[in-house]
């Protein structure tokens, strides 16, 4: 990921948190009070966010010193411990509540990711995410995604040409659509992988005959018209099911040989990762006795 973009985020969540100053810290703990956290791990799953985390935490105590167990794509259960953060505690408390925002999110993206992607251990068929992703955190998101074993989709509208069912109708039909986009990247000097979106069987039979594009998806297609529509494209083009599938009928999809099947779910629908951030070894000359929170 583009460091410009881990600032910019961290920068905008800091100040949107923040505001004019931590005031409970600022009231309750010492200037140049030092402490420890650890990142408890309360539910099975697969990490993901710690590479950010670390960032953060960084970002606000640059001296901050950081010891990992576990990090992004790691199988973890309840007890695990991912990290030990050791610096200002005005700083730890400060970032808790968006290392915790990040890392639940990221983990719960990357849990369900793995789930789907083990239920076709041994298929060629991949596990794809979409665009419909959490605005500003897009790249975090996808990065789950990877974490838990599945692939990226285009990142934006400017990483490929998706001619989809709206994009046709507004262009008048499907050989437009290809037509036109082939001459807009002849124009510009581009060379962006093409997908169009095939609605039936009828599109499938058209998109064939134009040809000129890399990919056809096949929305919202029945398990029954999907076996015919990869027997039909028998190779010639890369093939993705989207639309209506859920965990339940996944291998079903992908016992027809599609290469790819995309899952908007892992992003848009999702349990979050039960994590917290606890306190350990208070110094006792500046907070009373100490303890241990484990």
């Amino acid at each position: 990921m583009p460091t410009d973009y881990f600032d910019e985020f961290i920068d905008n969540a800091l100040k949107e948190d923040i505001g004019d100053g931590d005031h409970t810290s600022l009231a309750c703990i010492p200037e140049n009070a030092k402490g420890k956290a650890q990142l408890l791990v309360k539910e099975h799953g697969i990490l993901a966010g710690v590479v950010l985390a670390i960032r953060i935490f960084r970002k606000l105590d640059p001296e901050v010193k950081i010891e990992t167990f576990l990090t992004d794509g790691d199988q973890v259960n309840p007890s695990d411990i991912a990290f030990v953060v050791e610096g200002k505690v005005r700083a730890l408390l400060q970032a808790e509540r968006l290392v915790l925002n990040i890392m639940q999110r990221m983990s719960g993206i990357a849990t369900v990711t793995n789930k789907y992607v083990k239920a076709l251990d041994g298929m060629k068929t991949r596990i794809l995410d979409t665009r419909k992703t959490t605005p500003g955190m897009r790249l975090l998101e996808k990065a789950a995604v990877k974490a838990g074993g599945g692939e990226n989709h285009r990142f934006g509208l400017y990483d490929m040409i998706l001619i989809k069912d709206n994009h046709i109708d507004f262009a008048g039909n499907i050989p437009s659509a290809i037509e036109r986009a082939q001459q807009y990247m002849e124009k510009l000097g581009k060379h962006l992988r093409i997908e169009i979106e095939a609605r039936n069987l009828d599109d499938i039979k058209t998109i064939m005959k134009i040809g000129g594009i890399d990919r056809i998806m096949l929305d919202n297609f029945s398990v029954e018209d999907t076996r015919i529509a990869v027997k039909m494209i028998n190779g010639r083009f890369e093939t993705e099911s989207s639309g209506g599938i859920r965990f339940e009928n996944l291998r079903e999809y992908a016992e027809c040989g599609v290469d790819y099947i995309s899952i908007g779910s892992l992003t848009h629908q999702l349990k979050s990762l039960d994590l917290s951030l606890k306190a350990l070894n208070y110094k006792p000359d500046e907070f009373g006795p100490t303890h241990t929170y484990l």
